[in-house]
């Protein structure tokens, strides 16, 4: 069945083309206006499946039009194709609802993929907002997906819901949040409950790689023409058929934005030292701690990659909003950690969940799971209380206690971590390894920590 495409543009020329161009795709059955001053009426008679939309036009201009199918509350998909290059005009077109933004000329194919995408996106997301408003975690049609994520909040199952929803899709996915409340969790459940879930999940971690030889590590090495190196196959390559999950990625460097932005689009690349293109097939969720739609990253980060990773975004509150998964995820710290030490603790005082509670976790999860295993180490008796978080932790919630004759200065807590990263290191000799593992953090977590 033809879809309905509604084309806005104050170009005749253009739009007679498109026009003809759609015909013969079999694929669309084509409107035209081009007097802007109409779109009301129609928006007033008809719906269409996708809407192409010129911005530069006389009397009523793209923008104009999007607000107004904002204010009209319409969810139908819009591309923005339009002869004008601004950087500022394509960020205020995503903000009000574009998918993407295209210049003219554009690629016949490259057009089609862009729509079917944008057509794609736009049944997730009504798939998404007709969800009803209680939501149980066990009705999750992959709920053992999920399980790393220990959660009763409602926002949160709401999150699982919408990932369970985008797993389907091959879109890239742009995860965004806090240090510390789970993006690479929320990232491997998204995989597991996708058709790829069977096949390779390879995280890539941009700040712990050097600059330098992160091309090489990401995309692979070509052959040395002297044969002193052979081929070597990147992450990308380890990745292929899976998914490929990239932190941090307002750190790549502009020349690796625009090589991966390629191959999201084509999924063509090359190795180093090689002119040869390759193809694969891989599906991409990235994640930030920033929300790269904020002006301080338009003029870092390019913005071609920037419109085709953020269409389909995640925000994962921090833990200080949902304080009532405080408690849950202490205990299942808690049952990890006391049987990695061979304890019997049974639980937690009253005072500690208290002060948990009261704390705001600049550090989320990852931050209470650090404190949890820090106070099973250090507690000897079958209940943890404030006296387990260690002299060193404790001054951190209450800062005028006193044990004994001791008084205890008050300190953040990111540098008592540290602290207790540093002393575990060094009982290790520096085995990172071994440290992490008893902290109960990844290694990349615990490079984090002593920066």
């Amino acid at each position: 069945m033809m879809k309905r495409i509604l084309i806005i543009d104050d170009d005749i020329a253009v739009t007679n083309y498109l026009m003809v161009f759609f015909m013969q795709t079999e694929q669309f059955e084509s409107t035209i206006i081009n007097d802007s001053r109409e779109v009301a009426g129609y928006f007033d008679r008809e719906t269409y499946d996708i809407l192409l939309l010129d911005m530069d036009m006389p009397n009523i201009s793209g923008i104009d039009i999007l607000k107004e199918m904002q204010r009209r509350e319409l969810d139908t998909p819009v591309v923005v194709l339009t002869g004008v290059s601004d950087v500022d005009l394509a960020v205020k077109a995503m903000k009000l609802g574009a998918f993407d933004y295209l210049m003219k000329p554009v690629d016949d194919d490259q057009l089609l993929e862009v729509l079917h995408n944008a057509m794609e996106h736009g049944e997730l997301h009504h798939t998404i907002e007709q969800l009803p408003g209680q939501l149980k975690r066990e009705d999750l049609v992959h709920e053992s997906a999920f399980k790393r994520l220990t959660t009763g909040n409602p926002e949160m199952i709401r999150i699982f819901y919408h990932a369970e929803k985008m797993a389907d899709s091959d879109l890239c996915i742009f995860i965004w949040g806090e240090n510390g409340t789970g993006k690479e969790t929320l990232a491997r459940a998204i995989h597991e409950a996708s058709p790829r879930g069977n096949k390779p999940f390879i995280a890539v971690e941009i700040d712990s790689h050097d600059p330098e030889k992160l091309p090489a590590s990401f995309f692979g090495q070509a052959k040395d023409w002297s044969g002193s190196r052979e081929d070597s196959p990147g992450l990308l390559e380890e990745a292929a058929g899976g998914t490929l999950f990239i932190n941090h990625i307002e750190s790549l460097s502009p020349p690796m934005q625009v090589r991966l932005n390629r191959v999201i689009q084509t999924g063509e690349y090359y190795r180093e030292s090689s002119a040869r293109v390759r193809n694969i097939d891989v599906r991409f969720i990235v994640a930030s701690t920033h929300d790269l739609m904020d002006p301080e990253y338009k003029d870092k980060f390019s913005q071609d990659l920037l419109y085709h990773i953020v269409i389909n975004s995640i925000k994962i509150p921090p833990l200080r909003e949902r304080v009532d998964d405080i408690e849950c995820l202490a205990k299942r710290f808690l049952k990890k950690y006391k049987q990695k030490a061979g304890k019997t603790i049974s639980g937690f005082s009253g005072d500690l969940l208290e002060l948990l509670k009261n704390y705001t976790f600049p550090g989320n999860v990852q931050e209470l799971k650090t404190i949890i295993s820090s106070s099973v180490a250090n507690e000897e008796t079958d209940l943890l209380t404030v006296d387990s978080l260690s002299c060193c932790l404790s001054p951190v919630f209450e800062p005028e206690r006193r044990t004994g004759d001791r008084q205890f200065l008050p300190r953040k807590l990111e540098e008592v971590i540290k602290q207790q990263v540093i002393l575990t290191l060094d009982h290790f000799k520096q085995d990172g390894e071994k440290a992490a593992e008893v902290l109960g953090i990844s290694i990349e977590e615990l490079d984090r920590i002593c920066k």
